[in-house]
């Protein structure tokens, strides 16, 4: 299947989802063939209520093309006293080459399949991701959209849920670097939630990469984010470390 194809017919399904989670990340766009990584994230978000919800994962990933990176992980959500575990499949796609334009593209597609609960809902993700730089400034956005599939939910548009994120990083050098990121989702992709009813928030964050060898490097980043609306947590802490050869 050419890579045109499979964007068409990956975007003719609905999506949509819950809330992000708090080891959520910002995607980037680019793509390196062969690179192999083992990734880990975690998150913690206090919510308005009081509550904490931990989210931990591991994965493995694969760049199989130049254009194409694939990662499979396990996850594990716990929100209170419940808990649920759940397999991922992350695909990204780079659709322009790198630096020919003023915007590098990509694509993101995630699908979350529950292991430990027959009820809970299949969830589907896609969308674009844009990189730009000026200097040694590093700018990222991306359009996500969102769904719960099968296991008795509706196919409803308004079941489509919209959410963005955005990134801003100064790099000073590979080992350190400072930023902003920020994340929300605005609820039905036609039919915005109220702006009290919205979920945003944003923070600084950290970033760098240690080579350890020739093809192998340690990358991590890390952000604290805090509310910018009455319904987001009220603070969200996480952290990704990648092992890549």
């Amino acid at each position: 299947m050419k890579l045109k194809q499979l964007i068409l017919v990956l975007g003719s399904f609905y999506v949509g989802s819950v809330l992000a989670g708090p080891a959520d990340y910002v995607y980037t766009p680019m793509v390196e063939r062969g690179e192999k990584e083992i990734d880990f994230k975690s998150g913690t978000a206090k919510q308005v209520d009081g509550t904490r919800t931990t989210v931990n994962s591991i994965g493995f990933g694969y760049g199989a093309t130049e254009y194409w990176f694939t990662e499979v992980y396990l996850k594990r959500e716990k929100s209170g006293s419940d808990g649920l575990s759940i397999a991922e499949w992350e695909n990204k796609f780079q659709l322009t080459e790198t630096g020919k334009y003023p915007v590098d593209i990509g694509l993101i597609t995630e699908i979350e399949v529950p292991i430990n609960n027959n009820k809970a809902p299949y969830e589907f993700k896609f969308g674009p991701l844009f990189q730009t730089e000026f200097g040694r400034l590093q700018l990222n956005g991306n359009l996500l959209f969102e769904r719960k599939f099968g296991r008795n939910e509706t196919n409803e548009p308004q079941n489509t849920e919209f959410g963005y994120q955005w990134q801003a990083k100064y790099r000073f050098k590979p080992e350190f670097e400072l930023g902003m990121q920020g994340m929300g989702e605005t609820g039905a992709w036609n039919d915005w939630s109220s702006a009290s009813t919205q979920n945003h928030r944003f923070g600084p964050a950290v970033f760098g990469k240690v080579k350890l060898a020739p093809k192998q490097a340690i990358k991590y980043n890390a952000a604290l984010l805090f509310a910018s609306s009455q319904v987001a947590p009220n603070h969200t802490l996480r952290l990704q470390v990648e092992y890549e050869f």
